[in-house]
């Protein structure tokens, strides 16, 4: 049978927005090899490759360069393919097994809700290449689990932000998500995430950093409840819910392409 493979860009409920990933469905297991092989031919920042496994989905993501621990738009890009390929009924739960763990997603409406692990980060000190490389006064840095969090004075600092990509790869985290609170009208807080030391100078809207953003400013601003704004180039929105252990990402997803690799 030939493979299926959906490309969704997530976090949007506009085509050409939000974050691109491609959905694998395969029909048996496969190499390591052949999964990076196409992923780099995807070129996108990441691809999620499904398989069945009874009533669960056995889940991996792959950027072109290195398979990830946890990855939020391409799970949710991987329900949303799911409930509209008919895989799942609109009141099932997509549940994934993956290396982070048994993560599930819930339909309502046009909104899909992640249910990931929250990373709350511990104030560090930020390394002599990030400071020099981000080149704009810092407020707070933070470390999660896999990720650096900067905090900056303003939105506006964020989106001015024109870091230095080659210093930033020299760090040894995965990536660095900067953040300040928003100004603008309906967001509680915006971010941008670089992860050139993956193979992503900038990725548009990244789930996973959301289980960091969300425990940092849920304490921040006293709210368990928030909407974030990514504001890169492509932009999408993020609604996140922060629990004791766990954070709810909503999102929207539109599928743009479809086809069958050869």
């Amino acid at each position: 049978m030939p493979t299926q493979l959906i490309q969704v860009d997530a976090f949007t409920d506009k085509p050409y927005h939000g974050n691109p990933a491609a959905v694998c469905l395969l029909s048996k297991p496969m190499p390591d090899g052949w999964l990076r092989d196409v992923a780099n031919e995807m070129n996108l920042s990441e691809t999620a490759f499904l398989l069945a496994e009874k009533d669960q989905w056995r889940l991996r993501w792959f950027t072109p360069a290195v398979e990830v621990d946890l990855c939020g738009h391409a799970t949710l890009a991987s329900a949303h393919v799911l409930w509209e390929l008919g895989k799942l009924r609109p009141d099932e739960p997509a549940r994934f097994v993956t290396r982070s763990g048994l993560l599930t997603a819930t339909k309502s409406g046009a909104w899909i809700e992640l249910d990931l692990p929250a990373d709350p980060p511990e104030e560090a000190e930020a390394p002599a290449e990030l400071v020099e490389a981000l080149g704009t006064p810092i407020v707070h840095t933070a470390q999660g689990k896999f990720d650096y969090l900067v905090e900056v004075e303003s939105e506006a600092m964020v989106r001015d932000l024109a870091p230095d990509i080659r210093l930033l790869g020299e760090l040894t985290t995965r990536g660095i998500s900067v953040t300040a609170a928003a100004t603008t009208n309906g967001h509680d807080f915006v971010s941008r995430f670089f992860a050139p030391g993956a193979g992503i100078d900038e990725d548009p809207v990244t789930g996973s950093a959301h289980c960091m953003l969300g425990p940092w400013w849920s304490a921040r601003l006293g709210k368990d409840t928030m909407t974030a704004a990514q504001i890169s180039a492509r932009g999408g929105v993020v609604r996140v819910h922060v629990g004791p252990d766990r954070v709810r990402l909503g999102g929207q997803a539109v599928t743009v392409l479809r086809g069958e690799l050869a």
